[in-house]
C-alpha cells in the first residue's frame, strides 16, 4: 500500500477509539467528515504498485460485456471518475460513477457540517448525508468519455433525476438528457438511482412510480436502435432500489421493468429503517448511532444491510426466472456486501453480479491495494 493511505489509515485506527469515547458526538461526525474528504483526495493519488488478474473463471458476461469478476465498486464511492485506472488495478469486475446528476450539487450541510458521514467499525458500517453531490453530468459525461478510452473493464454511470427539480415532468426531461450525454460517452451501462435517502425524495406509489418508467421508456429505451452510440449497441440501462423495498413489492416493480424495457434491477442501497438498522449496531456505537440518525437522518450502509438484500435479491432472481422477459435482464445485489461468503450466497441464488462500497472500504482497511486479491484468494478456498 501506497505511504499516503497506509498513514491515514494507521492515524483513524490510532484516533478513532478516542475520539468516539471522549469527544461529543458533533465533533465526532464532524471529524470523521472531514476524514473522510481527506481520504478520498488522498485515494485520488493512489497508484497500485501492481496489477492483479483475477482468475480467468471468475469472468461473467452480461449484455455481450466482459467483467473480469462478479465484484465491482457501488456508486457513491466515486462521484466524478475518481480512481478508475486504480479500481482496475486492483482487480474490480467493472466500474462505475456517480450517482451524478443534471446539475452540480455541492451536497448537504447540516449544523455546520457539510456532507455529514461517521463509521461504526464495531458493526461493520457507517451512516451518511451526502445528498447527491457531484460536478454535474455535463462534466462528467466528459470524463466518463475519457475513462472508457483507457479501461480494459465496462464502465458503468449511475444517475438520478434532481430532486431539487419540483416538476416531476421536468426532473424526468433532466434525466433522459443525462441518459443521452452518457450514451455519447460510450459507458457500457447506467443505472437509475430510485433509491437516495440522502435527498427528499422517497419510494413512490405504484402510479408515480409506473409514469416515471414509461417516460424514460418513450423518451431512451424505446429509441435506443436510433441512437445506438459509439458502440454501435443498445445501452443497457437497470435500476437501483432501496434495500427498504417491501417485499410485497417485487412483482410490480420487476413487471413494471419487464414491460417498459428495462435491462436489469439492483437491490438495495442505504437504508433508513432506523430502528431496525440499530439491531445490528454494537452497543458501543448506539449512542453515536442515535445522534447521527437523529440529527441528520441519512442512510444506514454495511453489514445490518446483508440479509435484506439478500432476500430480496433472491426473491428478484425467482420472479426473473417465472417472468422470462423478452429482453436479456440480471439481478444486482450492493447492501451487505463484504465476505467472499456474501458473494457466493449471491451467486448460488442467481445474482449476476454484487457491488460493495462500505464492505470495500472494512477490507481495504486492513488489505490496501490487495483488497481484491485477497478477498478472491479467500473465494477460491
Amino acid at each position: 500500500m501506497a505511504g499516503g493511505i497506509d498513514s491515514l489509515l494507521r492515524t483513524e485506527e490510532l484516533v478513532g477509539f478516542f475520539i468516539r469515547k471522549l469527544l461529543p458526538q458533533k465533533s465526532v461526525v464532524s471529524l470523521y467528515s472531514q476524514g473522510r474528504k481527506e481520504f478520498l483526495e488522498v485515494l485520488k493519488k493512489e497508484t497500485p504498485l501492481f496489477t492483479y488478474n483475477p482468475p480467468k473463471e471468475l469472468e461473467r458476461t452480461l449484455w455481450g460485456l466482459k467483467f473480469k469478476t462478479p465484484l465491482m465498486n457501488a456508486a457513491g464511492m466515486f462521484k466524478n471518475g475518481e480512481c478508475s485506472r486504480m479500481v482496475e488495478m486492483q482487480g474490480a469486475g467493472a466500474y462505475i460513477g456517480g450517482t451524478g446528476t443534471y446539475s452540480k450539487r455541492a451536497g448537504v450541510t447540516e449544523i455546520g457540517i457539510h456532507l455529514p458521514f461517521v463509521t461504526y467499525p464495531k458493526s461493520h458500517s457507517a451512516s451518511n448525508k451526502l445528498g447527491l453531490n457531484n460536478d454535474g453530468d455535463s462534466v462528467n459525461y466528459l470524463r466518463a468519455e475519457r475513462i472508457k478510452e483507457n479501461l480494459r473493464i465496462p464502465i458503468g454511470w449511475s444517475i438520478s433525476s434532481p430532486p431539487e427539480i419540483n416538476d416531476e415532468t421536468d426532473r424526468l426531461k433532466l434525466l433522459v438528457m443525462s441518459m443521452m450525454f452518457y450514451q455519447q460517452s460510450g459507458v457500457d451501462f447506467l443505472e437509475i438511482n430510485e433509491s437516495c435517502p440522502n435527498t427528499e425524495s422517497k419510494m413512490p406509489g405504484q402510479n408515480d412510480f409506473s409514469r416515471r418508467l414509461e417516460y424514460v421508456k418513450e423518451n431512451f429505451l424505446g429509441k435506443r436502435e436510433n441512437f445506438l452510440g459509439i458502440r454501435g449497441r443498445k445501452l443497457p440501462v437497470v435500476v437501483k432500489f432501496s434495500n427498504d423495498t417491501r417485499i410485497e413489492q417485487l412483482p410490480m416493480i420487476m413487471d413494471l421493468l419487464f414491460e417498459n424495457g428495462f435491462d436489469g434491477v439492483n437491490f438495495g442501497n442505504a437504508s433508513s429503517n432506523y430502528s431496525l438498522m440499530r439491531e445490528s449496531i454494537h452497543p458501543s456505537e448506539r449512542k453515536l448511532y442515535d445522534f447521527y440518525t437523529s440529527t441528520f437522518g441519512g442512510g444506514v450502509s454495511g453489514k445490518p444491510l446483508k440479509e435484506k438484500s439478500l432476500e430480496l435479491s433472491a426473491r428478484a432472481v425467482k420472479y426473473l426466472k417465472g417472468g422470462k422477459p423478452s429482453q436479456e435482464f440480471h439481478v444486482i445485489r450492493t447492501g451487505g456486501i463484504e465476505t467472499p461468503k456474501d458473494l457466493k450466497e449471491s451467486l448460488e441464488t442467481g445474482v449476476s453480479l454484487c457491488q460493495w462500497y462500505t464492505g470495500y472500504m472494512t477490507r481495504f482497511r486492513k488489505d490496501g491495494h490487495d483488497v481484491y486479491k485477497r478477498f478472491f484468494e479467500e473465494f477460491g478456498k
